[in-house]
């Protein structure tokens, strides 16, 4: 039913400037979440729910998605923080 992905969140992602929709979520990611998803200007939905995500959410790249509606992290025990809207 999901992708089973393995590894961590690839930061060449954030070169996909045009992406609306990132959804990740369900599968087996690890490590951080990267900075450079902050650089999908268009991004309106990113879900990375219920994987082994660690670290602190990089908030201080995520709020300047000014088109982002929905941020879904939720199941990721290791991952700490919260992103402030402006």
């Amino acid at each position: 039913l999901y992708n089973e992905l393995t590894g961590s969140i690839p930061s060449e992602l954030g070169r996909l400037w045009n992406l609306r929709t990132l959804y990740l979520g369900r599968n087996h990611l690890t490590s951080t979440i990267p900075t450079q998803l902050g650089m999908i200007q268009k991004l309106s939905s990113l879900s990375l729910q219920w994987n082994d995500l660690s670290g602190t959410i990089p908030d201080q790249h995520l709020k300047n998605l000014l088109t982002l509606r929905a941020l879904q992290v939720e199941g990721n025990e290791k991952l700490i923080g919260k992103v402030e809207r402006q």
